[in-house]
């Protein structure tokens, strides 16, 4: 099934694991819409075409093989919602293939500031490009640019790097990723106890990676904050429906001797309403202190997304359990992978004599 296939209304009202059915080819993505749409063997593939990506750069000769993959294709990057990490990461990996890249990141610079709708905004996007990466606060944007240009006369692949309050899939696979790495020689992620602090209500990438994190048996997570910021009820009955073990709870402190990971989040105040009973909370007990470092396993991993405030002192920077600068680094290599996987780079990459 493809995006051709169902109007936009039918799509638009699908739950999301049904969704996701129209958005692969296999284990190929032919829009990057919804972490719904990565089951195990996508996730394990893309991770080792990562790996693989890695080492073939890590020489002038590999660089300037994977340079020359995709040099006569160019992509958009699309950001009217602001971004550092996340634009510069994927601009870094469509230059990694060697892709040419434009830029929007400011709507005031487009012809939306003339009256021009968003959806005749991104058909003339794609005249000009073969890829459009996208971030925005509005929800559900990315997948209605999919769909619109699959039903164009130039269809193009689409890449959401953020839609809204809802979803952003490419952070929820750079996290697995790091996973992945972190826990290769300790029988994988299967098994694990993830620990997610913080702003989980409204954290994206939490509600992303907890999916993903479905497709590993034996999983247990732990969703740690106030009763204001808590995971919604939404995706406790996605998790329960594939049986993932959960727990609730408001002490962060007394979760932290039994985690294997530890997922810290800040307090997503962009999504604040004036007034709104969460500009009151009060997050004090959900950030990590010097003296906890001691009450972790030896062995335990701490993440964030970034950027952070208070909730994760600089203080924990040297402390090899930390994996938030790899993680970054990390989002790189798996959004290169992911662009090499769309248009169809998988065997020439792996046919590379390392």
């Amino acid at each position: 099934m493809t995006l051709r296939k169902i109007s936009w209304e039918d799509y638009e009202a699908l739950p999301l694991d049904e969704k996701a059915s129209y958005l692969m080819d296999g284990h190929r993505p032919l829009h990057v819409l919804i972490a719904q749409q990565f089951g195990r063997e996508s996730l394990d593939s893309l991770g080792a075409l990562a790996t693989r990506i890695r080492r073939i750069s890590k020489n002038r000769e590999g660089s300037a093989f994977l340079k020359n993959l995709l040099r006569d294709q160019r992509a958009m990057l699309f950001f009217t919602q602001p971004s550092s990490r996340t634009f510069l990461s994927h601009l870094a990996a469509c230059q990694i293939l060697g892709m040419q890249t434009g830029e929007v990141r400011d709507p005031a610079i487009s012809s939306e500031m003339k009256g021009e709708s968003r959806d005749d905004s991104v058909r003339t996007f794609s005249s000009y490009f073969d890829l459009i990466i996208m971030r925005s606060k509005e929800r559900g944007l990315a997948e209605r640019t999919a769909w619109l240009l699959s039903n164009s006369e130039r269809p193009i692949p689409v890449i959401n790097a953020g839609s809204g309050p809802d979803q952003h899939p490419t952070q929820a696979l750079l996290d697995i990723y790091t996973l992945q790495r972190s826990f290769e020689n300790r029988g994988g992620i299967e098994g694990k106890r993830i620990l997610f602090v913080g702003d989980l209500l409204r954290g994206r990438t939490v509600r992303s990676l907890t999916v993903l994190l479905a497709n590993y048996p034996g999983v247990e997570i732990v969703f740690a904050a106030p009763e204001a910021y808590q995971i919604s009820e939404e995706i406790l009955s996605i998790l329960r429906a594939r049986d993932v073990r959960v727990e609730v709870t408001d002490d962060f402190y007394g979760s932290i001797p039994e985690a294997d990971a530890i997922y810290m989040t800040r307090v997503q105040d962009e999504w604040d309403v004036e007034g709104s009973e969460v500009d009151e909370v009060d997050v004090s007990a959900y950030g990590l202190r010097i003296e906890d470092r001691d009450r972790m396993k030896e062995d335990a991993i701490i993440m964030h997304p970034l950027p952070r405030r208070s909730e994760l002192p600089a203080e924990f920077d040297d402390d090899p359990r930390a994996m938030y600068w790899r993680q970054m680094r990390n989002g790189m290599w798996i959004r290169t992978a992911l662009i090499a996987q769309i248009f169809r780079c998988e065997e020439a990459i792996q046919g590379y004599a390392v």
